[in-house]
């Protein structure tokens, strides 16, 4: 899937084989709860709801400290989440399947993106997935990359055996922009916003657009026992940051400076171009959509990107959101 390097999926499946309160006018409780969430990756647009949220105290007022923990090495969120060192984590959805697949016990709670962000970014002028028949293609080294690779081309028409794949690691926009890839597996709202801002035109192929199902890309995990622990705690952060994604649509500009300010040496004018592509993709309320899930569930092991089809009961826990 996309090249980002969101998920440390395959380090950790080698190592692991608060009812909803007041509104933002509350009061604060006097007694506040813990609550970690671990992001996936340094913190950008994406994450605008999780700082809006503590921001604006919409966790507070709800009885909930929430602290965000930020990646060190590389995205530990899964691992952190599994083991109760953090109680929630991010978690793009293709990992949470290969996590259930594996036998890790984390189970999906809400939908932060409920839209795919996955897509096919290629040089200007390829015109249609099929046409990187017999050129070069940048892949992360993630197992999913592959599959999603060869879900579009195929979709569109193309044999992916005739691709020459190399290994890239998390270098998708410098390998673009120096013209030595023709395409690679990213986020359109991230690698292709960035190099549409660095006036480098690309294509892009959104997944959706070659036969995926509109699956929510980012969802926010926990364990089992977590959640059988702190149910109501859960439900409390769930709401916060829900009211954090009602915030960033009304007011993006501080939302992006929030962004820039934790991300260390972004780029303002990146960082709200990216505010601005994702905003419309947020999930209502959180929600999950157990039918949507269950047309991503097929797809998903159809194209190969897990090997079994999801149990969506298993790997989804729903009613923690909004009515």
């Amino acid at each position: 899937m996309p090249l980002r390097p969101r998920h440390a999926v395959i380090t950790v499946l080698a190592l692991l084989s608060a009812a909803l309160a007041g509104g933002c006018g509350a009061s604060t409780p006097s007694r506040l709860h813990d609550v970690t969430l671990a992001l996936d990756f340094t913190p950008n647009a994406v994450h605008a709801p999780i700082y809006a949220a503590v921001r604006k105290g919409f966790d507070r007022s709800r009885g909930i400290d929430l602290r965000i923990r930020e990646p060190g090495e590389g995205p530990d969120g899964l691992k952190l989440v599994a083991t109760g060192r953090a109680q929630l984590a991010l978690l793009d959805i293709s990992d949470l399947a290969l996590a259930e697949q594996h036998g890790v016990d984390v189970v999906a709670v809400a939908a932060l993106v409920g839209k795919p962000l996955a897509a096919l970014v290629a040089q200007r002028g390829i015109g249609r997935p099929r046409n990187l028949e017999h050129k070069t293609v940048g892949v992360s080294g993630l197992p999913s990359d592959p599959a999603f690779l060869k879900a579009v081309m195929q979709a569109d028409g193309g044999d992916v055996r005739t691709v020459h794949q190399v290994t890239i690691g998390f270098s998708a926009v410098q390998r673009l922009l120096t013209g030595r890839v023709a395409a690679v597996p990213a986020f359109w709202n991230v690698e292709g916003v960035a190099l549409q801002q660095r006036g480098h035109p690309v294509d892009i192929f959104k997944v959706e657009d070659y036969g995926a199902p509109p699956y929510p890309e980012v969802v926010i995990v926990t364990s089992r026992a977590t959640l059988a622990k702190r149910r109501a705690d859960i439900r409390a952060t769930l709401a916060a940051i829900s009211a954090g994604v009602d915030d960033v649509r009304e007011h993006p500009a501080p939302a992006a400076a929030q962004i820039v300010k934790a991300a260390g040496a972004a780029d303002p004018k990146l960082v709200a171009a990216q505010l601005h592509a994702v905003i419309p993709t947020y999930a209502p309320g959180l929600r999950l959509d157990r039918t949507v899930l269950e047309r991503w569930a097929r797809w998903d092991a159809k194209v190969g990107i897990v090997k079994r089809r999801p149990d969506i009961a298993k790997a989804f826990a729903f009613g923690l959101t909004g009515s």
